[in-house]
């Protein structure tokens, strides 16, 4: 069972339950309560694929819940007048938002039929995909926000998505959604971000991510806020650097860095993406052994990880990210899997088995996509993602659980 392409025991999905807890500096925040879902490898499988395989107003900044499972985090969006409630994943590497992959799209008053169909593959075969018309409609992002006469696909095929997921909501660029439409390949269409902007509701095309470490099943998760950063929930200055211009990275948020291992350089200045839909770091191929080699690890076919000893954990080295200047590191705790959830995942391991979250991308580096960075990342930075036309950049900066210890 690779954690890596299945997964596939449990995942972790969520559901909004009664009333905000409150309003702070304009910012919604809601509860969030835990349900469990049987998942599916295909689109385990999907998630690890590289990107090429991707077929100033004075408002507020809004937040709304988003919640973890094995492979992505979802988020409720309600969609008509009165909204029917929709658990979409959150995805960084698309741009398109629909619905009906679970729940029927129920049509409103402010349901408009365009005609226009569209088709998106998440998979490197097309395996995991939807195809859909394209509606108008009004859009609920909780709290209230609303956008209006916002184009989302209404699904009429989706596959390899499980039954609690009704879709995606698409945070990726705009550019993204070209060729998808095949009566206008060369449009795109506007990301929820853009409309948020362009009707008044947000200050600046900024989309806030802040995560959690699982430490363990009953946890919360994460939020999602848009217009601008989050300040309450990271510390010190925000370093933002642009998005890269070598592709395949370019098309979504891809940006420079370069890692290394304690002294030991394993991957120099090189392009890859921020990917919330990953659960591990994905590195090249020389990186990944370069790491192998210095960590000690030794990869367990059970799982499909660098399987390490306690001695050998007591002994890794910071793993540093250096991007715009500044080094972001995760500690060795922040290196490892989270033990407690060896029995839900793992059940065939045993439980104090520690496994690295430093994977194999597939591919040596040079390809212009020699990285993606997943969860275990953004689950010690805040992150931010500018769409700004004048800026298209990424931002970090540490939280209260960037030195976290998890068991």
């Amino acid at each position: 069972m690779f954690l890596v392409a299945s997964l596939s025991i449990l995942s972790l999905a969520f559901s909004i339950t009664g009333s905000p807890l409150g309003v702070r500096n304009s910012s919604i925040t809601l509860p969030l309560t835990r349900r469990l879902n049987f998942y599916n490898d295909t689109m385990n499988k999907a998630r690890v694929a590289v990107l090429g395989g991707y077929n100033t107003h004075g408002k507020r900044a809004d937040s709304i819940p988003m919640t973890a499972r094995d492979l992505a985090y979802t988020v409720k969006v309600g969609v008509g007048s009165p909204p029917t409630t929709y658990n979409l994943v959150v995805s960084l590497g698309s741009s398109i938002t629909w619905v009906g992959g679970s729940t029927t799209y129920v049509k409103t008053d402010t349901s408009v039929f365009t005609g226009f169909p569209v088709k998106e593959s998440y998979g490197p075969e097309g395996e995991v995909f939807f195809e859909a018309i394209i509606y108008r409609d009004t859009v609920t992002l909780g709290g209230g926000l609303t956008v209006t006469n916002f184009q989302l696909g209404v699904a009429s095929t989706a596959e390899g998505f499980v039954r609690s997921e009704d879709g995606v909501l698409g945070l990726g660029p705009e550019d993204l959604s070209r060729n998808t439409m095949p009566l206008a390949m060369h449009d795109t269409i506007p990301t929820i971000t853009d409309r948020l902007f362009e009707q008044g509701k947000i200050n600046r095309r900024v989309v806030g991510i802040f995560l959690r470490p699982t430490f363990d099943l009953d946890d919360r998760f994460g939020e999602l806020t848009f217009g601008e950063p989050d300040n309450s929930k990271y510390m010190g200055t925000m370093v933002y650097t642009p998005i890269t211009d070598i592709a395949p990275s370019s098309r979504a948020w891809g940006i420079k860095q370069r890692i290394t291992y304690g002294q030991e350089e394993i991957l120099g200045t090189t392009d890859g993406v921020i990917d919330i839909s990953n659960n591990l770091i994905f590195i090249a191929t020389d990186a990944y052994e370069r790491y192998e080699a210095a960590t000690g690890g030794i990869l367990d076919p059970r799982t499909g990880l660098l399987r390490i000893t306690r001695a050998q954990y007591t002994a890794l080295q910071p793993l540093e990210f250096h991007i715009g200047g500044r080094i972001f590191s995760l500690t060795r705790n922040a290196q490892i899997w989270p033990r407690s959830l060896n029995p839900t995942f793992f059940p065939d391991v045993e439980f104090e088995n520690i496994y690295l979250v430093v994977a194999d991308i597939g591919r040596p580096s040079g390809s212009g996509l020699d990285f993606r960075i997943g969860y275990p990342f953004m689950q010690r930075f805040y992150t931010v993602f500018d769409s700004s036309e004048e800026t298209r950049r990424v931002g970090f900066a540490p939280t209260q659980f960037t030195d976290a210890m998890h068991y």
